[in-house]
């Protein structure tokens, strides 16, 4: 059975808010090519049972996971921001409006009234005082939705750490609540510029690297949230990873050389997350992605280089025994470039047969 691999080549360009790249496709055939010469050395290797993964190939780039847009918490001039790179944790300060620091506090609710005596119960109440707790301002706070006395008095402990005015409440435009610490990555207004509630002012990204990718609407049809993958890195080690989040197709044009028309291309971003520590990360760096596209499991496999491809794409495998050799024809199903492995079945072939595959060093 002849059988050709979609390997996939293009450039993802990562930004604030999401990514755009384009894709390109190339069919490289997969009919095990040529017999190998009877010159050739040749060793043997075992047919061996084991799930088996056929992977795609795509281009993608190192960053980081997630964005964030940084809105206005209040009115003002614009006095002050955070280099791009730089990364602002837990109580760092955001942006400055007026001379006045926006502080960074963690929490999925936006911060929308000021906090004080007297004020109803929240979800809003809960995170500025667990942000309190985990900023160290907490002895004697109990942690809920309720602000009380102890609240008050731990805001006025922060601060005086952070030598603002002492009044124990905080008023709307203070603080700005998001998921975690922010990497800036793009600077949305320029100090000087009037900042307004709700306006843009600055935009990043979470610090966990990831690798981004474009992905076109015919590839969405077998990448998807969950999906594994194995990503090989600049210095050529590999990590597993998993896809993690899609986000909104984007239509761009491609093409259309000489002044005429391009081609519509939409693609969406996404985004994987690699399993332990990226060794020599270098932001926008390219990386290989393999993407799993279909597995079987519990099937008969041998090295690809085992396969010698004969009249209308078929396959035959030259098993050695004590006696001797013999060809033996094979069907193929999925083949694991990466792993260099071919699923395979037909009569007489089983576990731990001995079939020849070429010498490494030969």
């Amino acid at each position: 059975m002849s059988r050709t691999t979609n390997v996939l080549t293009g450039v993802a360009l990562t930004g604030v808010a999401g990514l755009v790249g384009l894709v390109a496709t190339q069919r490289v055939p997969h009919d095990g090519g040529p017999p190998a010469p009877a010159s050739v050395s040749t060793s043997t290797a075992s047919v061996t049972r084991r799930t088996i993964s056929e992977r795609q190939y795509v281009n993608g780039t190192l960053g980081f996971a997630g964005s964030y847009l940084v809105a206005g918490a209040g009115s003002g001039t614009l006095t002050w921001l955070p280099a791009i790179g730089a990364v602002v944790n837990r109580g760092d300060v955001l942006y400055e409006v007026d001379g006045r620091r926006v502080t960074l506090l963690f929490g999925a609710r936006p911060a929308w009234r000021d906090f004080g005596a007297g004020m109803t119960d929240g979800v809003d109440v809960q995170q500025l005082e667990t942000n309190l707790r985990d900023l160290g301002f907490g002895d004697g706070l109990t942690v809920d939705q309720t602000f009380t006395a102890a609240t008050s008095t731990a805001i006025r402990r922060w601060q005086r750490a952070i030598h603002v005015t002492v009044t124990g409440t905080v008023p709307i435009g203070l603080i700005t609540f998001l998921p975690g610490a922010v990497r800036v990555s793009s600077h949305r207004m320029q100090p000087g510029e009037r900042v307004e509630p709700g306006g843009p002012v600055e935009s990043g990204t979470s610090t966990t690297p990831a690798v981004n990718l474009a992905a076109s609407t015919q590839q969405l049809g077998w990448i998807k949230v969950g999906t594994p993958v194995v990503v090989t890195l600049p210095d050529r080690t590999t990590r597993n990873g998993t896809v993690t989040a899609i986000g909104a197709t984007t239509t761009s044009t491609t093409g259309g050389g000489a002044g005429g028309p391009g081609e519509p291309q939409s693609t969406a971003a996404v985004t994987v997350t690699v399993e332990g520590a990226v060794t020599g990360f270098v932001d926008q760096a390219g990386v290989q992605v393999w993407v799993v596209r279909a597995t079987h499991a519990d099937v008969l496999t041998v090295p690809i280089a085992a396969l010698n491809s004969v009249s209308d794409g078929r396959y035959e495998v030259i098993v050695t025994d004590g006696t001797g050799t013999r060809r033996l024809p094979v069907r193929t199903g999925l083949f694991d470039d990466l792993a260099g492995t071919a699923e395979v079945s037909g009569d007489g072939l089983t576990e731990g047969l001995k079939v020849q595959v070429p010498r490494e060093d030969a």
